[in-house]
């Protein structure tokens, strides 16, 4: 096995992770990793020389996501309703409902902060790294996560017509 594939073969758990939270959908999530690591490959001569390659491979699959979104005219969530989505195996029911619960509220962001907020606080991406990946400012993604925050914290404060799980000890 090459260098090359190892170093995209270390991306590939990371690369489904983020596909699954644009696409909350197994298949469509191995479609888009698959379209990535595609990509990547018929594209490597292009790959900055010494750049790193997981802010690259996830600027590629973003990129390919949002082509995609803008295609199909006829979705107009980011997440599909009832999509598939599972927590870690043998994590209590709990976790799944508030699982689910946070990816809805997350669902209610704009997309720009939605991908600010995921490549910082879910892949743990730096700014400098999440403002190449999203191509703005390092300042444009601090902006972004403070107003995803920002709307966070005011849904789950606020009571919705859905109740809110809570543990009773």
């Amino acid at each position: 096995m090459t260098d090359r594939s190892r170093e995209i073969e270390a991306c590939i758990p990371d690369l489904r992770r983020y596909a699954l939270v644009l696409c909350r959908d197994r298949d469509e999530a191995d479609d888009l990793v698959q379209d990535t690591l595609e990509r990547a490959l018929s594209r490597w001569v292009l790959r900055r020389p010494g750049g790193a390659l997981r802010p690259w491979l996830f600027a590629i699959q973003r990129n390919l996501f949002l082509n995609a979104r803008r295609r199909d005219a006829r979705s107009r969530r980011l997440f599909a309703p009832g999509g598939e989505f599972e927590g870690e195996a043998g994590a209590p029911p709990e976790a799944a409902l508030e699982l689910r619960q946070t990816l809805e509220m997350i669902d209610t962001l704009p997309e720009t902060q939605k991908s600010a907020l995921v490549l910082v606080a879910i892949e743990g991406f730096t700014y400098a790294e999440t403002a190449a990946i999203m191509g703005v400012a390092e300042g444009t993604v601090m902006s972004r996560l403070s107003r995803a925050r920002a709307h966070l914290r005011k849904l789950g404060d606020a009571p919705s017509g859905g109740s809110r799980l809570r543990r009773v000890k």
